[in-house]
């Protein structure tokens, strides 16, 4: 999320969306933390509906460029990183199937 907000500011629908498969109060709470961390401000506007605006204070760009090298090796490496979580998911799918106690309709 900090990366998202380390060159524009975004509304949170925006934030939700470019995450993807966060939920809402998810992300609520986390932009509560950091914002009260000194990380993020929150900008009210006194419209209807209510417009909602998050960017990044300059302790946030600091972070962002301190953690920049690991987002870029996650983003790198994302392929990688799939790829291990299936072969690792297949494995221990079958270890549990193996691990399993038969039940009385498989006999």
């Amino acid at each position: 999320m900090i990366s998202l907000l380390g060159t524009e500011t975004k509304r949170f629908t925006e934030l939700r969306r470019d995450i993807g498969g966060i939920s809402h109060r998810m992300l609520t709470v986390t932009l509560r933390e950091l914002e009260r961390d000194g990380i993020i401000t929150r900008t009210i506007y006194a419209v209807m509906p209510p417009r909602v605006e998050y960017t990044l204070t300059p302790m946030g760009h600091a972070l962002l460029d301190a953690v920049g090298n690991l987002v870029t090796w996650a983003e790198v490496h994302l392929e990688e990183i799939d790829a291990a979580r299936t072969v690792y998911d297949a494995q221990a799918e079958r270890a549990s199937a193996l691990t399993r106690p038969a039940t009385r309709g498989s006999q």
